[in-house]
């Protein structure tokens, strides 16, 4: 069994002013995606200009921001919401949705889109390679706040979470950082190296964040409220990841299909 850290949740102290790692983590995304969005957009292919890539970001980041939140509370809190809904609102207890940030996401390119004259596709291809660090990034937030921890095992790696109890979980946080951000991010930066079919990326990085995410659920607790919410043992981030398993795949293969007939 490996020790837990025991990392600060507080990265900074400023008095009044505390911030946090799981917010850094966020910052660290969303400066990765200006800075490889300027190198990708330099490519002779790209659709979008180097200059458009702070505004690109800015929607983006809402969209995350804002439909993450909104997500978690209806797909992971709705009942709580029904009687309280000013808990939408109080973003520093937590509370974020993968799901409901791509939603969010979806939603910011589509304004973006209608201001630079470009289809949300083309501008999901362009941030979809960048993604995977903030996601990356943000479970290893989720590892230092000791949340969204794993089921019990006696595997040599184990970890006894400080608001876990007593018994040694998976690090599932750390599970869902190596495929979600690091090898999610190497396949769909070299699968960009050149120029692919309008939609392909997007509907790549959909096809195996759901099949990843499916996969860790396996190892993950499931939200305490909810529980297991079908047939004992599937959860709800599974429920979530379904649709993005079937439709990307079959998207990625039409596309890929009338790309190359």
């Amino acid at each position: 069994m490996l020790t837990y850290p025991h990392i600060d949740p507080v990265a900074l102290n400023l008095g009044s002013i505390k911030v946090h790692w799981y917010g850094l983590m966020y910052l660290i995304g969303f400066v990765a995606v200006y800075f490889l969005g300027q190198q990708r957009a330099k490519q002779p292919w790209s659709i979008i200009k180097p200059e458009a890539i702070e505004d690109l970001v800015t929607y983006g980041a809402l969209g995350v921001i804002l439909g993450g939140r909104v997500g978690y509370i209806f797909f992971y809190n709705f009942n709580e919401f029904l009687n309280n809904p000013i808990i939408l609102f109080k973003i520093w207890q937590g509370g974020m949705s993968f799901h409901g940030g791509m939603l969010g996401v979806f939603i910011a390119m589509w304004f973006f889109g209608k201001k630079i004259n470009c289809s949300v596709w083309q501008l999901t291809d362009v941030i979809a390679p960048l993604a995977p660090i903030g996601l990356g990034a943000g479970r290893i937030g989720n590892f230092i706040n000791s949340e969204l921890w794993g089921r019990p095992t006696d595997v040599p790696w184990a970890m006894i979470f400080p608001n876990g109890g007593d018994l040694p979980r998976h690090p599932s946080q750390l599970y869902e950082a190596v495929l979600e951000g690091f090898i999610l991010y190497i396949i769909l930066w070299i699968y960009t190296k050149k120029s692919r079919p309008a939609m392909a990326t997007t509907t790549l990085a959909i096809l195996l964040y759901g099949v990843f995410r499916f996969f860790v659920e396996f190892y993950r607790m499931p939200d305490a409220h909810l529980g297991y919410v079908l047939l004992s043992w599937v959860t709800m981030g599974q429920i979530l990841s379904t649709p993005m398993i079937l439709i990307g795949g079959a998207l990625f293969y039409k596309i890929n299909r009338g790309f190359n007939s």
